[in-house]
């Protein structure tokens, strides 16, 4: 059966679809999905993961009827065949995720791991060197606290929490601040430094290594798989009529 879609006055055929992508920058899309299909196409799932997929998919879209499946079914371009198929298709390329990267996880966690420690840090900024100078040498004699003179002089949003910045990945900062927050220990003040366009007084008050938990798990399988594909996209030929 021909496919066919009436929107306004224009129809849109089969023909024009490849046309269509590629004048609103689709192609891209639609290829990403051809390759995840192709690499979960040997995947399997249990009878019971595909019903708890199923339920999770009916659940999401408020499809607690066949009248309202079918009606949504009919909504997407599909069958109500075609649900089991479209919500087992994330499960899968979940496993496969794991099981095609999750035996190089650990390696890449301490590649990543200098970035993913987090810390909690003291910053007062400003435009000018000599109230930067001022200020250091006021920490380093105790006279005030460092709150107090972020509050009254820091010129950016950490002034309105005392100059507190954090917890924040290392890879989150600017890159000559996270240089310096990464060789830091917890209460070393650094002395007026120029960042950009700031002149910076920084103190590490605390660090957090990264943990290899269930979340930065799934983040770093994200991340490698997404490299892959780009390798995917890279090497698909566009072949002219």
């Amino acid at each position: 059966m021909a496919f066919s879609v009436q929107v306004g006055s224009q129809t849109i055929d089969g023909e024009s679809v490849f046309p269509l992508l590629t004048r609103y920058q689709l192609l891209p899309q639609l290829l990403r999905e051809v390759i995840i299909d192709q690499a979960t196409a040997e995947i399997e799932c249990t009878a019971e993961e595909e019903q708890g997929a199923l339920k999770r998919l009916c659940d999401r879209f408020q499809l607690a009827t066949p009248e309202a499946q079918a009606a949504w079914a009919k909504q997407q371009g599909l069958t109500p065949e075609d649900l089991p198929t479209i919500a087992v298709r994330p499960l899968k390329l979940e496993k496969f995720k794991a099981a095609t990267f999750g035996k190089n996880l650990e390696s890449y966690f301490l590649k990543r791991k200098g970035s993913l420690d987090q810390v909690i840090y003291s910053l007062i900024r400003t435009q000018d060197i000599g109230i930067a100078q001022e200020l250091y040498f006021r920490l380093q004699d105790d006279q005030v606290s460092f709150a107090e003179l972020a509050r009254a002089h820091s010129q950016g949003p950490e002034a309105e929490t005392g100059g507190m910045v954090g917890p924040v990945e290392l890879e989150t900062p600017h890159p000559t601040l996270a240089k310096m927050l990464s060789i830091s220990q917890p209460g070393q003040l650094w002395p007026p430094t120029k960042v950009g366009e700031w002149v910076i007084i920084v103190r590490l008050e605390k660090l957090i290594p990264a943990q290899l938990n269930e979340g930065v798990s799934q983040r770093l399988l994200n991340e490698l798989f997404n490299q892959w594909l780009q390798t995917q996209l890279q090497a698909v030929q566009l072949l002219s009529p």
